[in-house]
């Protein structure tokens, strides 16, 4: 019987990208309507007028695009063994991020800031910044090297990585759970 596991999770902006993406909406909406109010001034002469408005509806499009493209999903999908994270931009585009085999995985647990990273190692972040929900998965991907994958999974995902875990890091992983 095939063990299969999709969850969608929601990226949550900090704090700091809120207020980037605030100054640039803002910026976008008042460039917009400057831009829009030179082509109304310029009725009169018809070319400026013109490369007002379009310049117009192009700071209006790239400020609705920039808004559409904070919206972050991570889809993680969990086949027998094999975990892959895509992440989805706007619900419209999604990219392939990474793909591992969890029975090749050689540390795993619950994110903290004080586990170490090594200088050398690759961090793949599609977590929905939560930090009470994070894990993490230590592997040797053969793209990225020595790679940390910082995921937030549901019960489900969870319960399907644990059946697929290398021995000593499930019964490390259960001493964990029941301190």
């Amino acid at each position: 019987m095939d063990n299969f596991a999709e969850q969608l999770v929601k990226k949550n902006l900090t704090s700091s990208e809120k207020t980037k993406h605030t100054v640039m909406v803002i910026a976008g909406v008042v460039g917009t309507l400057i831009l829009l109010l030179f082509g109304i001034l310029m009725l009169g002469n018809p070319i400026p007028s013109l490369i007002g408005f379009v310049l117009a509806v192009g700071a209006g499009y790239g400020t609705f695009s920039t808004m559409q493209s904070s919206y972050i999903e991570y889809e993680y999908a969990f086949t027998n063994g094999e975990l892959d994270v895509d992440k989805i931009i706007a619900k419209k585009k999604r990219k392939a991020m990474i793909s591992t085999d969890v029975t090749k995985f050689t540390a795993f647990g619950k994110y903290t800031d004080d586990i170490e990273e090594s200088e050398n190692m690759t961090v793949v972040i599609s977590s929905d910044n939560i930090a009470s929900h994070e894990y993490y998965a230590d592997f040797q991907h053969e793209d990225y090297g020595l790679t940390r994958l910082v995921f937030s999974p549901n019960e489900k995902i969870l319960d399907n990585i644990k059946k697929y875990l290398p021995t000593n890091l499930r019964t490390k992983l259960l001493r964990e759970e029941k301190s």
